[in-house]
């Protein structure tokens, strides 16, 4: 009789409010004051903020106008992508000393499946103390947030529940009660467009969302629903995938109902767009190049792309240039079983090139 295999132990590590971190520690005399690290200019977005500036609304891929106005003593720096990959080089190499499936997210987080370390403790709670001590210890006082769990969306949610410089451990026998009363607007991946829609159907909490049917969530939202309908139960199967090579950030999804009208098509959109930028923020990116994906019933699928000569990260403008490039000419009448809007030809938010070497971490 085969053994059963063994209880994953995911980490997900969170650098805390990691650009704004290496600018405090660079310039001590920021620290304690509201900062913002974003280019200046009328385009332009916070890519993050500290938690003395989130006291006041201010966060990431929110318009840097809209954050003066709502903290107009704000202290914006320009960011320096390079120094802040320098940190993440040494942040993402430790994590690689304990396991080689690391997937990262961002410059400063990433998922770990330390189920089987290469060295240390079985421990996942302990790992996850080293981890902290070592990238302090190394980037210079630099701190990170952990969530240890049976699965990424757990340890996703743990992550973030004591930052900054929070260790949480979601257990088993903790998970369904522990999502039942938390609002589905900390559930990663679920927005707020995505969080006004449940609404609007009376979910707003785990415990609602799992009062919800798979096939009313999946008629409703695609593929998203299905995921929705697992993680309202604490359920997660996707592993840790330790491949990187992007050339383009994006988000698609598949829909167990096929779409049949323009107007369903552009309201999956608006979650898409939202998405995307939100992964584009968290990474320091724009994009000049817009590309909508859609596959057909009968599993044709075309793509258009658009092209800017200066880039592009916000929601409503990925959501604008998307739902203009699905025409009912494109469309022709025929159902669509998926919609994908991605970005290409990366650049920092201030129009520089930065694909090259975004990526290549460690």
């Amino acid at each position: 009789m085969s053994e059963a295999p063994p209880v994953r132990k995911i980490i997900h590590v969170d650098a805390d409010a990691f650009f704004a971190s290496v600018e405090l520690r660079d310039n001590p005399a920021l620290r304690g004051q509201p900062v913002a690290v974003a280019h200046h200019g009328p385009r332009s977005v916070v890519t993050t903020a500290t938690y003395e500036a989130r006291r006041y609304g201010v966060k990431s891929a929110l318009p840097l106008r809209t954050a003066l106005q709502r903290c107009p003593h704000l202290i914006v720096v320009e960011p320096r992508m390079d120094v802040y990959r320098e940190a993440s080089h040494v942040i993402q190499g430790t994590f690689r000393e304990f396991t080689d499936l690391v997937e990262p997210l961002s410059l400063d987080e990433a998922y770990l499946d330390v189920t089987t370390p290469k060295q240390g403790p079985p421990s996942a709670t302990l790992i996850a103390r080293e981890i902290k001590r070592l990238v302090a210890a190394r980037t210079g006082g630099l701190t990170v947030s952990a969530g240890l769990s049976t699965n990424k969306f757990l340890a996703k949610l743990g992550s973030g529940m004591n930052k900054p410089d929070g260790l949480t451990v979601i257990l088993p026998d903790q998970a369904l009660d522990l999502v039942a009363r938390l609002p589905v607007s900390d559930f990663y991946g679920i927005g707020p467009v995505t969080a006004q829609r449940l609404a609007e159907r009376g979910v707003y909490t785990g415990a609602d969302l799992r009062r919800q049917s798979l096939m009313d969530l999946s008629r409703e939202f695609g593929k998203h629903g299905a995921h929705m309908y697992d993680i309202a139960r604490a359920v997660d199967e996707r592993p840790v995938d330790p491949s990187e090579d992007r050339k383009s950030v994006g988000t698609e999804d598949t829909f167990d109902v096929d779409l049949w009208t323009l107007q369903q098509m552009r309201e999956q959109l608006l979650g898409l767009a939202e998405r995307t930028s939100a992964r584009l923020a968290r990474h320091g990116l724009a994009g000049r190049s817009v590309t909508l994906k859609v596959k057909f019933t009968n599993f044709e699928v075309i793509t258009r792309r658009v092209t800017f000569p200066s880039p592009v990260s916000r929601p409503d403008e990925l959501h604008r240039v998307a739902a203009r490039m699905l025409t009912p000419e494109l469309v022709d009448g025929r159902g669509v079983r998926l919609l994908g809007i991605s970005v290409s030809e990366l650049t920092d938010p201030n129009g520089r090139d930065v694909q090259p070497t975004l990526f290549s971490m460690v």
